[in-house]
């Protein structure tokens, strides 16, 4: 399959590129390695990736709601989380809204696999 590599400058010139990614992705097997098809594709999903987190960036979620989604993956209960920020009422408030994170509340929490940068509360969008 040949294409040729360009930038991404528009939903059209995207919407092209991800016709061809996809057919790569449909094709009976994959690229073979260090051919000049695997370098394409390669190059392509770059410049997809880029246009998407130029075009379409994910937004971090809400701290309290990446706490409440982590103590129900985990089957967690308030009082599970004191370890993390302290005691009952204190986690409450906390997942009320009252209360904001301290900076040693927020390390303890990363160690649950929640991202820094979702604890702190950034509402920047990531770009990957």
């Amino acid at each position: 399959m040949t294409y040729q590599l360009k930038p991404l400058r528009t939903e059209a010139d995207y919407q092209a590129a991800l016709e061809v990614a996809s057919a790569f992705f449909d094709a009976p097997s994959e690229p073979a390695p260090g051919s000049e098809e695997e370098a394409t594709f390669d190059a392509l999903l770059t410049l997809i990736e880029a246009y998407e987190s130029k075009h379409y960036p994910i937004e971090l979620p809400d701290p309290i709601e990446a706490i409440k989604f982590r103590m129900e993956r985990g089957g967690m209960t308030v009082a599970d989380m004191k370890p993390y920020i302290g005691a009952p009422n204190r986690v409450y408030e906390v997942l009320n809204g009252t209360r904001q994170l301290s900076l040693s509340m927020i390390r303890r929490l990363m160690t649950l696999g929640i991202p820094a940068e979702v604890l702190i509360g950034g509402s920047e969008p990531v770009h990957s």
